[in-house]
């Protein structure tokens, strides 16, 4: 018995670091084809792609990260012997539910564009928000295939329909967006496409899972299960509760640019500028967004991957060793987002050069960039909180960012345009991360940071900046305006300064070789401890 126990819960290990691994590629996907088509389309036709996205973004956390995480945990709590015939009552009524529910949301969208596209004070997007509409028709076939798949402990179907959904979306939205530009249509006649690519993404993992269903059934055909009972309601509950709780856990980044996509275009010509300059300078200021995506991932793929230890752990009983893994988790994220935050601030106007061909906003994107400490620290908070059972707290302080963002928005925006924004995305991602640590400290009685340990963090973070002012200097003079010399420039750099910080943190014991073996490139990196 002891050894099924084991062989279950190593299986239950493999398939959250498959999810983990698959997770990370797609969000480095969903982050680095936005550099190239701002190279397409320009700054105002990513402000026109960037207004609309955060409704596209909603559609896809819902069918990846909320309603299929809870629909697996339905299913996995029934006993091995009727597992398949629960799966079939939990997936039939989650699937009636929620085709309900998207096709509500997509109604509201679809003939609530006009509307939608009048509070964002353009009224041009209407058609962009109809098209997005779509994604909400996808939502409920997404989220019960993956569901389905992960509660039997099948993890491959979701983690292939994830990557599969975000190559074919991002391979259509470019070559769309490139066509079309080379074609002469309009701005918003190439956003409209973009949109369509992501429709057509979510389409493309419906195949997948389809493919694997058909599989699954050819399997099992045969088999005689016994009848389960269970109440409609109880799912529906829980779909809508833990469901939702889970999805704006997972909403931060999207909510903050939802934030913004309502309310730093309007207030900006409200203010004075004109509709055109709006555009310019929204557009400018959401290239911070790919930034700040690329950034998080490289803080979080690290400590992310220590969930899974976390969690198994947990379901051991080993509180110390949980407590360990979180410690050391936390620890990841507060110094990769850290090194990532500073690096990027010293090297902004190279790096803006070389992604978007211009130093302009690079001042606005510096503060912008300061947020990716914050929102790796909180999203590393969020995964250990859901872990332990406490997914409604991530939710609370998610949505009291938003709040926090909104009213800062109003405040900062007329005196300080685009960097009131940037400043008010800093301080409410801090909001956000400040007080998920707080709640991990009160629920498990961890120090989140222990003296011990700030001493190498701000050394190494110093001597970084030190060789990235001295290397800068230097190359300042041969980079001048040349985009492919600022690429090396930049290059260069990132390599620099993380090495440099990387070797003083390591060596300066933030870390002991127990806790680097648990992280990626851990065994390698633990050569510099003697």
């Amino acid at each position: 018995m002891k050894h099924q126990t084991d062989h279950h819960l190593e299986a239950i290990w493999k398939g959250a670091m498959i999810l983990t691994v698959a997770g990370i590629l797609v969000k480095v996907l969903s982050a680095a084809y936005r550099v190239p088509f701002q190279n397409i389309v320009g700054d105002v036709g990513f402000y026109i792609y960037q207004q609309v996205y955060p409704f596209y973004g909603i559609a896809i956390i819902l069918s990846t990260y909320g309603f299929p995480v809870v629909i697996s945990k339905l299913i996995a709590e029934h006993p091995e012997v009727n597992k398949t015939e629960a799966a079939k009552k939990i997936g039939t009524i989650s699937f009636v539910f929620l085709l309900f529910l998207g096709g509500l949301l997509f109604l509201v969208l679809y003939f609530g564009a006009d509307a939608m596209a009048g509070m964002m004070g353009d009224s041009e997007l209407t058609q962009l928000i109809g098209i997005v509409a779509f994604s909400f028709l996808v939502m409920p076939f997404l989220s019960v295939g993956r569901g389905m798949f992960q509660g039997r402990g099948e993890m491959t179907p979701t983690a292939v329909s994830q990557v599969s959904e975000q190559l074919i979306r991002v391979c259509t939205i470019l070559g769309l967006s490139y066509l079309l530009v080379k074609q002469g249509h309009s701005l918003y006649e190439v956003g409209a496409g973009a949109m369509v690519g992501s429709v057509g993404g979510g389409l493309a993992a419906v195949a997948v899972l389809f493919f694997f269903y058909q599989r699954h059934q050819a399997m099992v055909k045969h088999q005689k299960n016994p009848p389960v009972f269970f109440s409609t309601g109880s799912i529906v509950r829980a779909l809508v509760l833990q469901g939702f709780t889970i999805c704006i856990s997972s909403l931060l980044l999207v909510l903050f640019q939802m934030v913004d996509s309502f309310s730093v275009y309007a207030y900006l010509v409200e203010n004075g500028s004109s509709p055109d300059e709006a555009k310019l300078l929204k557009g400018i200021y959401d290239r911070g967004q790919p930034l700040i995506q690329l950034g998080t991932v490289v803080a979080t793929a690290f400590s992310l991957s220590l969930v899974p230890y976390i969690t198994r752990a947990k379901t051991h009983g080993s509180l110390s060793e949980m407590k360990d893994k979180m410690m050391i988790s936390i620890r990841v994220s507060i110094a990769i987002g850290a090194a990532a935050s500073v690096g990027l601030a010293w090297l902004i106007r190279p790096v803006n050069t070389m992604l978007f061909s211009n130093e302009n906003g690079s001042s606005v994107l510096l503060v912008l960039g300061f947020s990716i400490l914050f929102c790796s620290i909180a999203l590393t908070a969020s995964a250990i909180l859901q872990g332990l059972g406490h997914a409604y707290l991530p939710a609370f302080y998610v949505l009291a960012g938003v709040l926090v963002k909104i009213l800062l928005n109003v405040v900062f925006i007329p005196g300080f345009q685009t960097m009131g924004a940037a400043l008010s995305t800093l301080l409410a991602s801090f909001v956000v991360a400040s007080g998920l640590l707080l709640e991990i400290k009160r629920k498990t009685g961890i120090t989140i940071m222990e003296k011990a340990y700030i001493y190498p963090l701000l050394v190494s973070i110093a001597l970084m900046s030190a060789t990235l002012a001295v290397f800068l200097e230097g190359s300042l003079a041969l980079v001048g305006s040349s985009r492919l010399l600022a690429s090396a420039q930049s290059l260069i750099g990132v390599v620099l300064g993380g090495m440099v910080f990387l070797f003083v943190l390591i060596k300066n014991n933030y870390f002991t070789k127990t806790e680097l073996s648990f992280l990626p490139l851990g065994k390698k990196l633990s050569k510099l401890i003697k």
